[in-house]
């Protein structure tokens, strides 16, 4: 059970694909996606979260029977062998359908709602947890998509708008996630970052991912996503500072130690309360 405002949450990330920015093909076999999840758990992740669609800059949209191909079975097997939350990051509602059916509680869905009509519904009718992100455009459009005339208040609007219309269907259990580095370019992820407390407002609890992003490697002037760490750890600081509930993260053991001591400046005097 994870209570909110106590504590900042990690969420592990486990990609099984060829082609994710950072750790495409890595984990692609199931055994070794198994061993990657069970030792994220180890780390601290308090929530996996597993994805066979890639949703990098440019990525292909895949099959939805190679999507269900990549991830079921992976869930399956965690399923057994974690005590931890499992979160589908897809944006199907077959795939989150029968994900749910295999054990997946959260549903992570990178188009807010908005790519299949289906995903909500199945998400109502299962009680389960789903992640609304901000996004405009797909993986191949959204970085020429990057013109707002207010960046926040588009990004707050439109998860106002996705929290209202899940809360309409019957879900309860709602995260929020101003979407880094989907449709945003540097400049704007900075912005956004200086800004995370705006979407307090929205009263849900808020998820940010700046895991190895490209804004951070143009800072570091760091091409190898994998060398980013301690720059997402600078990014998750400041993300906490302002009341950040969710990181998701590919380097569970490094960020959690960040978060201890972050947790301790802030959460504990009451900043973040």
């Amino acid at each position: 059970m994870l209570t909110w405002g106590e504590r900042t949450y990690l969420m592990g990330i486990l990609n099984v694909t060829p082609d994710s920015f950072s750790d495409g093909g890595q984990y692609f076999d199931l055994d070794l996606a198994v061993q990657q999840g069970k030792k994220l758990v180890a780390e601290g992740a308090d929530i996996l979260d597993i994805g066979g669609q890639s949703t990098r800059p440019g990525a292909s949209i895949i099959p939805l029977e190679e999507e269900l191909r990549r991830v079921i079975p992976v869930i399956q097997a965690l399923a057994t062998e974690v005590s931890v939350p499992i979160s589908v990051d897809t944006t199907r509602a077959v795939v989150a359908a029968e994900a749910i059916a295999v054990g997946a509680t959260w549903v992570n869905d990178v188009s807010g709602g908005t790519d299949d009509p289906e995903l909500l519904p199945v998400v109502a009718q299962a009680g389960v947890t789903v992640v609304l992100m901000h996004r405009r455009g797909n993986p191949q459009t959204m970085q020429s998509l990057t013109d707002y005339g207010d960046l926040i208040g588009e990004i707050y609007e439109f998860l106002a708008q996705q929290r209202d219309k899940a809360q309409q269907l019957g879900i309860e259990k709602i995260v929020l996630d101003p979407g880094i580095g989907f449709a945003k370019n540097t400049e704007q992820n900075l912005i956004l970052l200086r800004n995370l407390c705006r979407f307090r407002d929205l009263n849900c609890p808020l998820l940010v991912g700046p895991s190895r992003k490209s804004f951070i490697g143009q800072i570091l002037h760091q091409p190898d996503p994998q060398q980013r760490v301690w720059g997402t750890a600078a990014a998750s600081c400041a993300a906490i500072a302002q009341g950040v509930d969710i990181l998701r993260v590919h380097d569970v053991a490094q960020i959690k130690q960040v978060v201890q001591v972050a947790d301790a400046l802030w959460r504990s005097h009451g900043v973040t309360s």
